[in-house]
């Protein structure tokens, strides 16, 4: 019996989500009673801007969950991440090394610094950074002076490197800041899509000094908006507070500012959406992992595509769920995305490859066979929690 890989695709689509009504989207929120009952409150209360009782529980749980001792709540994870550059000491000019397969967020924030994001190739069984082609690539490119690291062809220093845990699974760290330390660049986490991961039974988040997570619409968990900067460093979490805080000086009344801050705080309105959407992360996760699990089984028969399954040592909240076509079937990846949003059924490309975008283009950028490879080959399908038979 001859099999069509479009057909193929959409019948697995629809063998693991069962029969839905409407649109099937990619991520949608869930919310319960528990939701509606603290938003209420925070609306009874008053308090519903940058100041009150939610912002600071919410900071606490999430501080908790994590296993960390600080999170500073924002209004989104790209704030999270341009905060935690500045407090990394990016400056002006520095080279920040980014992967080129990712959000458009990760290298704005960057730019947001007065920084210039230099793009890197991926791995792929992770989708992140690949350590290994990055090491290959800074003994290539980086040379040291007053033990300083610049790159050699522009001149710029370099300073840091973003990890992204693309849709959620994590990247090779150990290898990664065993580079990083070789060539003392620290390394801030892009967490924005990892909530609930880990990587050698450790969350995502807390691999390195400082990391920022998201909380949008479209998250494992959703404050509306939202972002936190999360670390262990006691000093680096109060400037992180005063910096999206204005940096306003507490007084009574006075109004006295004493450097260039972003008016970055969560609202308590949001934060009381995100204390209940805590309460039901666990489950989330398990019903996402089983939803995983099941497209891995359903895909499991079909040539000519594979499932994006967790990393060795991950254990990965399948964020958006994704498969990956063979070499020989990438021509397809466009048919499959008309015919499944046609039926119903939201699916997406991965993001154009950000050294690619007009914007980045005459940015630094190594060579990218993995990235662009990945790029025509990649694609996500529905992936909300409840979507598992039987939730």
């Amino acid at each position: 019996m001859k099999h069509d890989l479009v057909t193929d695709v959409l019948h697995a689509i629809r063998q693991v989500t069962g029969d839905r009504q409407g649109f099937v989207a990619l991520h949608e929120p869930s919310f319960g009673r528990r939701e509606r009952e603290l938003v209420l409150d925070c609306i009874d209360s008053g308090f519903v801007s940058s100041v009150g009782n939610y912002v600071d529980l919410f900071e606490q749980r999430l501080a908790n969950f994590l296993g960390v001792k600080y999170a500073v709540a924002v209004v989104n994870g790209t704030a999270a991440l341009h905060v935690a550059l500045l407090l990394a000491g990016v400056r002006r000019n520095d080279e920040v090394f980014v992967p080129s397969l990712s959000f458009v967020a990760t290298a704005n924030a960057v730019t947001y610094c007065g920084a210039i994001p230099h793009f890197v190739d991926s791995a792929p069984d992770t989708l992140g950074i690949d350590p290994v082609s990055l090491s290959g690539y800074l003994e290539e490119i980086l040379i040291q002076k007053d033990n300083t690291w610049f790159n050699r062809r522009t001149g710029r220093r370099v300073s840091v490197i973003v990890p992204m845990h693309v849709f959620g699974h994590p990247v090779h760290m150990d290898a990664l800041l065993e580079v990083a330390a070789r060539f003392d660049l620290q390394v801030v986490e892009d967490a924005a899509e990892s909530l609930g991961s880990s990587y050698k039974c450790r969350m995502t988040g807390t691999l390195t000094g400082l990391s920022a997570f998201s909380f949008n619409g479209n998250k494992v968990i959703t404050t509306g908006g939202g972002g936190a900067i999360v670390t262990d460093n006691q000093e680096l979490a109060k400037k992180a507070k005063h910096i999206t805080t204005t940096a306003k000086i507490p007084h009574q009344w006075a109004f006295a500012h004493d450097q260039i801050g972003f008016n970055y705080r969560m609202p308590n309105l949001n934060a009381a959406l995100g204390c209940a959407q805590l309460d039901a992360l666990p489950d989330f996760i398990v019903k996402k992992r089983a939803l995983a699990k099941s497209y891995e089984t359903a895909f499991s028969g079909i040539s000519g595509v594979s499932f994006v399954s967790e990393p060795a040592h991950s254990h990965s909240n399948y964020w958006l769920n994704a498969l990956l076509l063979d070499d020989a079937m990438a021509s397809q990846r466009d048919q499959i995305l008309a015919v499944t949003n046609d039926a119903g059924y939201m699916t997406r490309p991965v993001w154009q490859l950000l050294h690619t975008l007009p914007i980045y283009a005459d940015n630094p950028a190594m060579l990218m066979p993995i990235a662009e490879s990945l790029e025509k080959r990649l694609l996500n399908i529905p992936s909300s929690p409840f979507l598992i038979t039987g939730a």
